[in-house]
């Protein structure tokens, strides 16, 4: 391990924002802040909405900063990544921000029921040849329904067509209530009528450099449609311990 990484991950130990449970706080247990988000790290009862696989926290940081009246959480099991977003969360003093290392496997081990009002998906990995690793797979969204609000709603902006089209798949088989769908937010103009796609990180920037088109997806989920076992350990790919 490099002296930067050693450096960033020291650093990772002071940040308030940056919760990082061990491993037997969160596998096959419920952690201690599960369903105390808002009083324990918040200190209020506003909507918490997280995003998963955030890498260096840029959509999530961006969204808190438009939208104070909301907790946002990013989520990502590399802290390296994480040092970003949390060191830019303490620095401006974002009290509406926080980020949290762990596997996106355990994430119903650490909210509680009608927790998370909305949940971001930025470019996951759009895992061509393992489709129950997609953090929008039946898998993923019955692991959801545990803590997402009945009204919740489940974002996913992505570069991958592949990703989009399983995923809208997945809605569709599911029952699952499909709320908008874009294979091209810039093309179609969708990302100037909502303002929330208007973030761009430094993927979607790349992408676009590229000529590669963004799509957009929203819905909410149909209880009675979720199948699978949330407790099963598929690990979401792409996301090593560092």
């Amino acid at each position: 391990m490099g002296k930067d990484k050693i450096r960033k991950f020291k650093e990772n130990e002071e940040f308030k924002c940056l919760i990082q449970p061990r491993m037997d706080e969160v596998m096959h247990k419920d952690h201690p802040l599960k369903g105390r988000w808002g009083a324990e790290i918040f200190g209020n009862s506003h909507p918490i909405i997280l995003e998963l696989g955030c890498g260096k926290g840029e959509y999530t940081i961006a969204l808190a900063e438009r939208f104070p009246q909301n907790n946002y959480i990013g989520v990502d099991i590399k802290g390296a990544r994480l040092w970003k977003g949390a060191k830019y969360a303490t620095g401006h003093s974002l009290p509406n921000v926080a980020f949290l290392r762990t596997r996106i496997d355990f994430i119903d081990s650490l909210f509680g029921p009608s927790e998370v009002s909305e949940i971001w998906l930025t470019f996951s990995d759009p895992q061509p040849k393992k489709p129950n690793k997609r953090l929008s797979s039946p898998i993923f969204l019955e692991r959801y329904s545990h803590f997402l609000r009945p009204d919740g709603i489940i974002h996913l902006k992505t570069d991958s067509q592949l990703l989009h089209e399983s995923t809208l798949e997945v809605i569709r088989e599911g029952g699952h209530t499909l709320l908008e769908a874009d294979n091209d937010i810039y093309g179609s103009g969708l990302v100037e009528r909502e303002p929330l796609l208007s973030i761009q990180t430094f993927y979607e920037q790349m992408f676009l450099s590229e000529g590669k088109a963004i799509t957009y997806a929203k819905w909410k989920l149909n209880p009675s449609h979720i199948p699978g076992d949330s407790h099963k350990i598929v690990p979401a790919a792409g996301r090593g311990e560092n």
